[in-house]
């Protein structure tokens, strides 16, 4: 099985934690230099020296705020060379019921996590087409499967990003470019504990109440691990995976109902 990416170019968004850092030291791994975006400078810092660099792997970071979208754009430009791998993954947006949302939390989360990804994509397309490789992985939620309760705009966000990537996987897979997303379930990250710690409020019980709940509805009866989803990440970015394309991968322990 080929799943050798050295002299390949990985751009990792969200990387300085959680699934994106997991999935930045995976891809590293496996021979690819990366890029890593976060808004951290320090953080960023004590990924970039974590990552492995005994292939002779050159890896650099962008600090930037997603929400700032046009300073996105400004400091993408300026990206040289050619790009192979695209990790789009943004933290998901404030947790609450649809009805009470306001417009501007869809118009934020819309620009966060769709607009983004669109620069981000616009910017490496041309190389991957030259090249006749390419890998773009979303990192979403299974609520595109299934709407989670409580994660109202969420939902209607992921769905969105969605939809995006299979249409932009029918434009592109003639070019030898792959576009899917992977659907992390419960994921013991810093996003879990937040989710865990207001429902907790919300229904005056304990932190510990709410996850074993939560841990309940997993058949692994247990929370995923940063590095099982990158792991997934790291497969779909690799030549062995060149012939699965569009398609929505849930990384559940088999939490999600549907197919």
């Amino acid at each position: 099985m080929n799943l050798d990416l050295k002299n390949k170019n990985a751009i990792v968004c969200g990387s300085t934690q959680g699934i994106g850092e997991a999935s930045a030291i995976e891809l590293a791994k496996l021979g690819a230099n990366i890029t890593l975006i976060a808004r951290n400078e320090s953080k960023l810092l004590n990924v970039l020296n974590d990552l492995d660099k005994s292939q002779g792997q050159i890896h650099s970071f962008i600090c930037i705020d997603f929400s700032d979208t046009e300073k996105l754009k400004e400091e993408v430009n300026l990206l040289k060379g050619t790009y192979h791998i695209l990790i789009n993954n943004t933290g998901g947006p404030a947790g609450g019921p649809i009805t009470d949302a306001k417009t501007d939390y869809f118009e934020d989360a819309f620009r966060m996590h769709l607009v983004n990804n669109q620069i981000l994509v616009q910017k490496v397309i041309e190389g991957m087409k030259k090249e006749g490789f390419g890998r773009v992985i979303n990192i979403i939620s299974t609520s595109v499967k299934a709407p989670i309760p409580g994660l109202g705009v969420s939902n209607t966000i992921r769905a969105a990003v969605a939809n995006w990537a299979k249409t932009l996987s029918i434009e592109v897979g003639a070019y030898g470019i792959t576009v899917n997303n992977v659907l992390p379930g419960f994921t013991d990250t810093n996003r879990l504990k937040t989710l865990i710690t207001k429902k907790a409020s919300i229904q005056a019980k304990t932190t510990e109440e709410i996850a074993n709940t939560m841990k309940l509805s997993v058949p692994a009866n247990r929370f995923g691990q940063a590095y099982e989803t990158a792991n997934a990440v790291a497969f779909l970015c690799s030549p062995a995976a060149g012939y699965i394309n569009g398609i929505n991968l849930p990384v559940d322990g088999g939490r999600t109902a549907s197919l």
